[in-house]
């Protein structure tokens, strides 16, 4: 399988469509060695196996405690006492009904009219960041302006005062990167200890909301635990998994996006021509680059799927960056196309595990890309552009501009 499909390749970040097609061209379900398990890359056999529900994230669902431990162990991901209570428990790597529990309590915070209250405070950031970075003329759009925008957005949400957003993001990009192949001592060290410190964080955030009520998620949520819907240590969970899940994907679909855009001028220019078709622009964004490009799934039970006859254990990887570039699936699937409907992609995942901040992340795209198109009428790329390595996340590391000439 290396010669078709190495993510650790070099130019695989920056252009990993032509791995991608191969690996669709292949019949079946390609076996990857490094990753132990089954790949699916085309959108049939993706969505097939992420909206079943015998199909789960985590192996309690069909493993007794030593086969858990084994595969914990084999993964890298023992002896790791705070990751293991508060990462490795989250809602995104629980399954069946104690998922479904936690997802119903947390759930009504996330809907598309919640978010909007948060509106105002995105604008506003945008606007005062802009401020000060067109006034630059060239800026690094990923370094002074998209690395920080989810994380200001994403802790007042929490109720976290706002200088701590750049501490909590590097945090969050410790234990994130961990969940890559490439699972090193070092990376282990620093998953384990960035989250214990942002445990430590929210437990003093917990204390003071329980003390003193305000109106941020942190309350909220204390609500839900004294009411008997969340334990406490799935409020601090989810607070931290709502940290990891929506910062590093949302600037780096910020920056793809935009990238794309810039590439792609005749997109860029009917958008400009049209700002109405913004949300569509930032739906197509997400299919055409999406930022989690890779997740897993275990069969919980023998099963027949794509085709195959499977024994329960069994591992997949769902591909969902090349599902939405599936010619099968979409026309023209390797050309943006802000216009495009219908444009059910799987940026966001599928079935139970479908992502819970899509919402906010649209919300960001529309008021960062609105405010960037409409006050950069220069806006151009301005140097080489730089892409993350792996396959966890695709997105560039630098993407220079010209703001004003």
């Amino acid at each position: 399988m290396a010669a078709v499909f190495d993510p650790s390749a070099p130019g695989f970040g920056a252009d990993p469509w032509p791995a991608y097609a191969a690996l669709r061209d292949r019949p079946g379900l390609p076996y990857w060695d490094s990753f132990g398990g089954y790949l699916a890359s085309r959108m049939e056999d993706v969505r097939a196996i992420a909206l079943d529900r015998r199909m789960v994230r985590g192996a309690a669902a069909f493993a007794d405690a030593r086969e858990l431990r084994r595969i914990q162990i084999a993964a890298n991901f023992h002896d790791m006492p705070f990751h293991e209570r508060f990462v490795q428990t989250s809602m995104l790597e629980i399954d069946g009904s104690a998922h479904d529990t936690l997802r119903r309590a947390v759930f009504p915070f996330f809907t598309k009219t919640r978010l909007e209250s948060l509106r105002g405070f995105v604008t506003d950031w945008v606007d005062g960041a802009l401020d000060r970075l067109i006034a630059q003329g060239r800026i690094d759009f990923v370094a002074d302006l998209a690395a920080h925008l989810p994380g200001q957005v994403i802790g007042h949400l929490i109720g976290t005062a706002p200088e701590l957003a750049p501490q909590m993001t590097l945090w969050s990009e410790d234990v994130v990167s961990y969940f890559d192949i490439d699972r090193t001592a070092a990376k282990k060290a620093r998953a384990e200890e960035s989250t214990r410190l942002f445990a430590e964080l929210l437990e003093d955030l917990h204390a003071a909301r329980s003390a003193a009520p305000r109106d941020d998620l942190m309350s909220q949520m204390i609500q839900a635990e004294q009411a008997g819907l969340m334990t406490h240590d799935e409020v601090i969970a989810t607070i931290m998994q709502i940290l990891h899940a929506g910062h590093g994907s949302t600037i780096d679909v910020m920056g793809s996006g935009l990238h794309a855009l810039l590439t792609h001028p005749d997109q860029l220019a009917l958008l400009r021509a049209d700002p109405a078709l913004m949300p569509l622009a930032v739906q197509e964004m997400f299919r055409f680059a999406a930022p989690l490009p890779f997740f897993h799934r275990f069969a919980s039970q023998d099963l027949t799927i794509c085709g195959q006859d499977w024994p329960k254990g069994t591992k997949f990887g769902l591909l969902y960056a090349s599902a939405n570039r599936d010619p099968a699936a979409f026309a023209d699937a390797h050309r943006l196309d802000i216009t495009r409907r219908p444009n059910v992609h799987l940026a966001f995942g599928a079935g139970p595990h479908v992502c819970l901040g899509n919402n906010l992340a649209r919300l960001n795209m529309e008021i960062l890309f609105t405010a960037l198109l409409d006050r950069a009428p220069a806006l151009a790329l301005d140097g080489p552009v730089r892409w993350k390595s792996g396959l966890q996340a695709h997105g560039p590391t630098c993407l220079p501009l010209v703001l004003d000439r």
